[in-house]
């Protein structure tokens, strides 16, 4: 049982660890990508959309997530895409929410652009790591929406799969049976776009325009794709967009059913991730292994306290490893940040 005691400053080796305990799933939290690129460890995107030097987000602008009472980028532009086209269905002017639509998506792309990864800097060394990694495990759920999990299993060998398919590569939920590992994105990703229905589906630009062509504004179109992704807000907000898509859902969905034992790594589960911890304490695995930085003793003391306190009162086994001695967590994959 998990009680809230107190806590040496000890951590396991990885390694050992994995070959005591047998882990189906990892669950994947920032602190993964930040492994890999450091600009990765931003705040909020929010926030940063608002001070991006290139068109932030400015008071018209910021007006409408005042409005709907949200910092979901996803859910605003949805809310946008969908006034705008029954004002055009009713012959009302369409203008103010169109320009809306455009302008917050701008400040997004900008953002995203400022702090994400440059392809031409990722080594092939890193994708080939983590494609590795992703491959031992039946189900990868990450709640990170960069493009890192998404190229590594681009270049791999074809283990794992993100349950999108077809030629235009789409969630159907008549096709999640599969032997090879599930690459889950519970709050969407950047290479992910929602249909006006509701639907998911996956962009198909090569690796290297990826990035680039993330959510191009093109106002030749009546109005474009709204990317798929939670970037954050409070748990009810986070639900929200998630039982609005039948792809989010369906991770959500599985993470709940999810009792065997988990690895959970580079995740802080701090209170904008309490709809994680509700998934979590509902499957209650056995066992959770859980990586913790080892800044200090201090901190490790605290982080467990952490841990314990939100699975407390569970017949769940707690073991804290070192995130450092995981693959996900190698030194060697630091790139360095420009400057």
């Amino acid at each position: 049982m998990t009680d809230f005691q107190e806590y040496d400053a000890r951590l396991e080796d990885w390694e050992p660890l994995r070959a005591d305990v047998p882990f189906s799933g990892l669950l994947v939290g920032n602190g993964a990508s930040r492994a890999v690129w450091d600009d990765f460890g931003y705040d909020s995107l929010f926030e940063n959309a608002r001070t991006v030097e290139e068109k932030p987000l400015g008071p018209s602008e910021l007006s409408v997530f005042d409005a709907l009472q949200t910092r979901s980028f996803e859910q605003v532009l949805g809310a946008l895409k969908t006034t705008s086209r029954v004002n055009k269905a009713l012959a009302v002017s369409s203008a103010a929410p169109r320009n809306r639509y455009y302008a917050i998506k701008e400040a997004l792309i900008n953002t995203v652009h400022a702090m994400h990864i440059p392809w031409r800097l990722v080594q092939p060394s890193t994708l080939a790591a983590l494609n590795q990694e992703l491959a031992r495990y039946r189900t990868v759920f990450t709640t990170n929406y960069d493009l890192l999990h998404h190229w590594a299993i681009e270049q791999g060998n074809d283990t794992i799969t993100d349950l999108f398919v077809g030629q235009d590569p789409s969630f159907d939920l008549s096709q999640v049976t599969t032997d090879k590992t599930r690459l889950l994105y519970l709050h969407g990703g950047l290479h992910l776009v929602r249909n006006q229905d509701g639907t998911a589906r996956r962009l198909t630009s090569t690796e290297g325009t990826l990035l680039g062509n993330f959510a191009i504004n093109n106002t030749l179109k009546t109005l474009d794709d709204v990317p798929l992704f939670v970037n954050e807000g409070t748990r009810q907000d986070k639900l929200k967009t998630i039982r609005s898509s039948d792809y989010l859902s369906f991770c959500y969905g599985q993470l709940l059913e999810h009792g065997d034992n988990l690895c959970l790594f580079g995740h802080a589960l701090g209170e904008q991730d309490g709809h994680i911890v509700d998934a979590l304490r509902l499957a209650a695995p056995k066992v959770v292994a859980i990586s913790i930085y080892p800044r200090s003793p201090a901190f490790i003391q605290h982080q467990k306290r952490h841990y314990a306190k939100l699975f407390q009162g569970l017949e769940m086994q707690l073991r804290f490893f070192d995130a450092k001695s995981h693959p996900l967590g190698d030194p060697k994959l630091s790139v360095p940040v420009e400057v």
